[in-house]
């Protein structure tokens, strides 16, 4: 009798896994179509309007989902440091933005938060945020990470303890009751987007700023000098220095552009939701589901995490039966579970 190979019985385990995510796929695309029995929403072929909606605020959560997660992806897979403190860059350019909007139109810090503004004093703080987060990623990584490369440990400790005093800071300076950033009034109003839906503006806005910085870093790393280097020490660190590039510069890049996406990602989170202790960490933790799901240092790895995070948050509580919508957070992690049985490294990543 023919012996079993450890590889052979491998393959045979990955391959029922694979029937198995793709029976609970189909499983879950059917129910959404066509039952959806006892869920918030009626099926999509009953209720399209409550489908729509849905997956426009699956995309619209993606899309912020991707501001964020672009530039941890591109500081994790090049730089190979998982950041601790991103999150609190998230946090503290949402803070900045929102203090400079009510001192722009004269809001003093016991006043009514303002509910609209113009688009002066929404672009300019968000400048100013997205600037100051960048200089601050910068300082860290030249004195607190460069002399600390290659030691993962250490510098996520030193991320940690950094995180923690910003929280603190944070919470000293702007207090622990939630805030919001106004939006400009142009975007307090619905659009048509078909399907009988009225949609927001500020939402699609969001997803238009998402593309904008997709295709802005795609043609960064793809068509520029930087961006080939970037792309060569994601691949192979040692050889781009030992050819003569001076990869600290592209390190200190990484970081500014990394931690003012953060920054980005802030105002427009504060804008829409609002900001307040404990976003930093729920914030750091969506970033590395995402490039977990999508794959270390993969820019399309990012955007595709995002998307598949951003869809099962939405379609999790709107379609699971109602006496079940307190697992909806499970919905998530069930994904990054099944991901991670089929591809260790992501959809995009490949081992070291």
């Amino acid at each position: 009798m023919r012996a079993i190979t450890p590889l052979r019985t491998a393959n045979v385990g990955r391959s029922i896994v694979l029937l198995a995510i793709a029976a609970a796929v189909a499983f879950a695309l059917v129910w959404i179509l066509f039952i959806a029995h006892g869920t918030a929403y009626g099926s999509a072929v009953h209720d399209p309007t409550s489908f729509y909606r849905t997956l426009l605020d699956g995309l619209y959560l993606s899309s912020l989902y991707f501001v964020v997660s672009a530039g941890f992806t591109l500081i994790f897979g090049l730089m190979r440091v998982v950041n601790m403190a991103y999150g609190s860059f998230f946090l503290l350019g949402g803070y900045i933005a929102m203090r400079l909007q009510r001192d722009f139109m004269h809001v003093g810090p016991d006043d009514a938060a303002p509910s609209v503004s113009t688009w002066a004093n929404w672009v300019l703080p968000m400048l100013v945020a997205v600037v100051c987060m960048a200089v601050l990623g910068l300082i860290m990584q030249q004195f607190f990470l460069r002399w600390n490369q290659g030691q993962e440990l250490r510098q996520a400790l030193i991320t940690i303890a950094i995180s923690i005093i910003l929280a603190d800071q944070m919470l000293a300076h702007f207090g622990g009751v939630a805030k919001q950033i106004a939006w400009p009034a142009d975007l307090q109003n619905f659009m048509p987007v078909g399907g009988g839906v009225q949609y927001s503006d500020a939402r699609l806005f969001v997803i238009g700023v998402a593309l904008a910085v997709g295709i802005c870093l795609f043609l960064w790393l793809k068509r520029t000098r930087m961006g080939m280097i970037i792309r060569a020490g994601v691949n192979d660190r040692r050889m781009v220095a030992a050819l003569g590039i001076n990869v600290q510069w592209a390190f200190a890049i990484v970081f500014i552009v990394g931690s003012g996406l953060a920054a980005l990602g802030g105002v427009m989170g504060g804008s829409q939701n609002s900001l307040a202790p404990g976003v930093d960490s729920n914030w750091l933790l969506y970033s590395l589901v995402v490039v977990i799901i999508g794959g270390m240092g993969s820019l399309q790895g990012a955007a595709l995490g995002s998307l598949i995070f951003g869809l099962a948050g939405n379609f999790g509580p709107a379609y699971l039966p109602s006496n079940y919508t307190y697992y909806a957070i499970i919905v998530s992690f069930m994904v990054l579970a099944a991901v991670l049985a089929v591809r260790p490294y992501g959809f995009f990543g490949r081992p070291e």
